[in-house]
């Protein structure tokens, strides 16, 4: 590749990806002071042999100043993805890439390293997204995200959703799989064009181009709910699978996610395993700590349908966990030896305590909790609260998302007891698309103080993002949201601000 041909702006990835063999746009990821992954997938009709792929990192996004370069191959067995650890670049620093391959030249992306720990950071500013339901609507936010100026974003999951093709809008219909009815992906090839369908969006495409990305999945990248090799509660005949096929579907599911993500991870075709929880320094500021609470869960308790039901099932769920035993310990080795300021968990359901009242409107029980989030977990959650308190880790942030609605709210070891000083706080992020029940928002705002005092502020009826910025005295998080999703491209405007002073767990205007 010439050092001196021609590239797109950052950001601008849909300009040139609608058709052609970078037709899914370009992307990078997990960030490590001097590496950065680099992806992108070729696309063309009846390609089946392996391709040569030149790649280039540059100083510059006219590619003057090159500063490192190889070459890799893509192969049919990995759907023609390719996933660059592009080392040997200089921490904390902003960079362009781009590839070329049977004679075409991809989009160009803009990316930026990690600093290193050994150095301390003034700054880290990221975005937070989740929840991007194709069918729902469109994705304005993803506009609003990449015109942002940051350095990192976080996806908390649901990227993609496994259901059957039914949207109100004729564009935005899912691709059929090879089994419909089920409501459900099942093989390679079904996850594979649905992944390849939701990186077509101009939006994602020109949000991924715009900064690198911290993904993990939730459960809609496989089965909505599944726990473990556990298929979904509410799933009879056809649909009901025994383990060892939904192990199958499971290998299909992950494969087909490390083929369409730029992540680092070691993945072995036709393996119903693959692990993606990880850890992020940036600087001394701020570790993540990136989870995976679906792989090693165990079931939700109850068996009730939808995985709504009596929040004393989760209280009496002793032996349950979320994240499996090995990785509760690899999260607590991080969090007792992080030299950081800031030590976020960055996972998928809210951590918080929430007393919903019935979805169902019946009148016994009236209130339930949701047992697929930590609530159906409470042991595991109160162990691991008080675990914060105790080893005084310092200045805890969770993340939290797929609940397609805003959550602020101060983590105490007691939720009854509101006198106690919090000892986290965790930031729930909305959708980008994905449906919240409108018909609650309004009794949730009203039930909050009450039943969920701890909750400092709630939203769940606009769609967006996160807009994080942290330096060593606080801690600002702006809700960015769009008016509607009904239109592509529509402003994104400031919903809330709030902050948390360092040393606090206090949230404030």
């Amino acid at each position: 590749m010439a050092a001196g041909a021609a590239a797109l702006p950052a950001g601008a990835a849909h300009a040139s990806s609608s058709a052609g063999l970078f037709a899914l746009g370009v992307a990078s990821g997990d960030p490590l002071p001097g590496a950065v992954i680099l992806w992108t997938r070729l696309i063309r009709e009846g390609l089946r042999r392996p391709v040569e792929v030149e790649w280039q990192v540059a100083r510059d996004e006219r590619f003057r100043r090159v500063v490192r370069q190889g070459r890799t191959t893509a192969r049919a067995e990995l759907a023609h993805s390719v996933h660059v650890d592009a080392r040997g670049l200089d921490d904390g620093h902003e960079y362009f890439y781009r590839f070329r391959a049977l004679g075409q030249i991809s989009p160009t992306g803009r990316t930026r390293t990690a600093v290193s720990p050994h150095h301390s950071a003034n700054r880290l500013r990221f975005g937070i997204v989740n929840c991007q339901d194709f069918q729902n609507g469109y994705w304005p936010a993803y506009w609003g995200l990449a015109a942002e100026d940051l350095d990192v974003v976080v996806h908390l999951g649901d990227y993609i959703y496994e259901y059957d093709p039914s949207s109100r809008f004729a564009d935005r219909n899912h691709t059929t799989p090879a089994t419909p009815g089920l409501d459900q992906l099942v093989t390679l090839d079904d996850y594979r064009a649905r992944h390849a369908q939701y990186k077509t969006d101009p939006a994602l495409q020109a949000a991924h181009a715009a900064f690198p990305w911290i993904v993990t999945w939730d459960d809609h990248e496989t089965e909505n709910n599944y726990a473990d090799l556990i298929d979904e509660v509410d799933d009879t005949g056809a649909k009901l699978q025994t383990p060892a096929q939904f192990a199958r579907q499971r290998a299909a599911a992950y494969q087909a996610y490390y083929e369409h993500m730029p992540i680092r991870a070691d993945l072995r075709p036709g393996r119903a395993d693959l692990r993606i929880f990880r850890r992020f320094d940036f600087g001394r500021l701020l570790r993540l700590n990136v989870l995976d609470t679906r792989q090693y869960r165990t079931d939700q308790p109850g068996g009730f349908p939808g995985d709504f039901g009596l929040a004393e099932a989760g209280l009496a769920n002793a032996t349950g966990t979320l994240t499996g035993e090995a990785q509760e310990s690899w999260l607590k080795r991080g969090l007792d030896h992080s030299p950081a300021r800031w030590n976020v968990v960055a996972q998928q359901v809210m951590m918080s305590r929430i007393k919903f009242p019935n979805p169902t409107g019946a009148p016994v029980p009236p209130i339930v909790a949701n047992l697929d989030q930590w609530d159906g977990y409470a042991p595991q959650r109160t162990r691991f609260l008080n675990y914060l308190a105790d080893r005084r880790v310092k200045n805890p942030v969770i993340l939290a998302g797929d609940i397609h609605s805003t959550w602020f709210s101060e983590l105490r070891t007691d939720f009854d007891k509101p006198e106690l000083a919090p000892v986290a706080v965790e930031f729930t992020a909305t959708s980008v698309s994905s449906d919240f029940p409108i018909a609650f928002d309004a009794p949730l705002k009203q039930v909050n103080p009450v039943l969920n005092p701890h909750v400092r502020y709630f939203d769940g009826s606009k769609r967006g993002y996160l807009r994080c910025s942290v330096t060593k005295s606080a801690w600002h998080t702006d809700v960015r949201t769009v008016a509607t999703i009904d239109v592509r491209e529509t402003p994104v405007t400031t919903s809330a601000s709030w902050a948390v002073e360092s040393g606090t767990s206090v949230l404030t205007r």
